[in-house]
C-alpha cells in the first residue's frame, strides 16, 4: 500500500530536529572543542600496527593547568577535510590507536576524556579485512579495564559500536542536543520500514535524544548548549563542556584504581534488563 508522503510544510518533530542540530554543518567537532579547553596539545598518531586514522584525533594536553588525555571522533569542516578525515568513520587503525594512547594515559595517571562524534565505522572491506570487529571489541573489553577516570561525552552523533568503542567510561554524558543510537535513523527506516525516507519516523521510535537516554539510565548527564545549538556560539559550547568535565574530574578524584575499574563495571553490567523463564 502506497504512503502519501508528508505535506512539505509540516514541521519536523522535536527529535527529528535534534538529530538535524547534531548533524549541523557548522557544529563544533573534536579539534573545535580541543582549541578552546586545551592547552599545550600534542596530537599523537598512528597505531604502531597498520598506520595512522585522520578520523580520530589522540593527544596529551592541559586543561585548567591539569593533565589529561584527550581523544575523539574528527568529522572535516569542509569536502577535503571531510574526505581525508573519512567523514568521522573510523577504521580499525583509528581504534587501535586510540586504545594505545588509553593504556599510556593510564600508565601516567592521566584522567581520559573521549569526545563521541561518528555516524558510526567505517564499514568498507579495507576495514574489515583488518579486523574492523576485533578494533572495537578490544576497546570495549580493555577501557573497561584502565584505571584512570574516563569521561565520555557524546558531542554530535554517537553511531553504534562506531562511537561505543570509545564509549566505556566511568561518566557519561551527552551535549543536549546530541544523538546517540545502535542505528541512524535512515538505516533504521531502511530496515524496518523498507524506505529510508522514513528517518524521522524511525527517528522517533529510536530513543536517541539524551532526555531519552537519561530516562533510561544509559548516560550520567546532559550537558546543556547554547540557544539555537552549539553551533550558535561554539565557545560558550566548550565553556559549558569543561564545567562538566571539571566535575567529574573532582567527583573520581578520591577513587583508587581499582575503584574506578568496579564502579565503571558496575555501571555497565546493569543496564539494559533480561528475565530467565524456566522450562518445564
Amino acid at each position: 500500500m502506497e504512503v502519501d508522503p508528508a505535506p512539505a510544510h509540516s514541521t519536523p518533530s522535536p527529535v527529528w530536529q535534534r538529530v538535524q542540530l547534531a548533524r549541523h554543518p557548522k557544529r563544533p567537532h573534536t579539534l573545535d572543542y580541543i582549541g578552546h579547553l586545551i592547552t599545550d596539545f600534542q596530537e599523537l598518531h598512528g597505531d604502531r600496527a597498520f598506520g595512522d586514522d585522520a578520523a580520530i584525533v589522540c593527544g596529551m594536553g592541559n586543561m585548567d593547568g591539569s593533565p589529561l588525555m584527550i581523544i575523539g571522533q574528527q568529522k572535516g569542516r569542509d569536502t577535503k577535510q571531510k574526505l581525508i578525515r573519512n567523514f568521522g568513520m573510523p577504521k580499525p587503525e583509528g581504534y587501535r590507536k586510540a586504545m594505545r594512547l588509553m593504556n599510556l594515559a593510564a600508565k601516567f595517571s592521566r584522567p581520559i576524556v573521549t569526545l563521541l562524534d561518528t555516524p558510526g565505522a567505517y564499514p568498507g572491506i579495507d576495514a574489515e579485512e583488518r579486523g574492523q570487529a576485533q578494533a572495537i571489541a578490544l576497546n570495549l573489553r580493555e577501557m573497561a579495564r584502565l584505571g584512570v577516570p574516563v569521561i565520555v561525552v557524546v558531542i554530535g552523533e554517537g553511531g553504534s559500536g562506531g562511537a561505543l568503542a570509545m564509549g566505556v567510561g566511568n561518566r557519561v554524558y551527552m551535549l543536549e542536543n546530541a544523538v546517540y543510537s545502535v542505528i541512524s535513523p535512515e538505516s533504521c527506516a531502511a530496515i524496518i520500514y523498507r524506505d529510508a525516507g522514513k528517518a524521522e519516523m524511525a527517528a522517533n521510535a529510536l530513543k536517541l535524544t539524551a532526555p531519552d537516554l537519561q530516562g533510561l539510565g544509559l548516560i550520567d548527564g546532559i550537558i546543556p548548549e547554547p540557544p539555537g545549538g552549539a553551533h550558535e556560539s561554539p565557545q560558550q559550547a566548550a565553556e559549558l563542556l569543561r564545567v562538566a568535565i571539571r566535575g567529574a574530574l573532582a567527583e573520581m578524584s578520591h577513587m583508587s584504581p581499582q575503584q574506578l575499574i568496579e564502579e565503571r563495571y558496575e555501571k555497565f553490567r546493569k543496564m539494559g534488563g533480561f528475565f530467565e523463564e524456566g522450562v518445564e
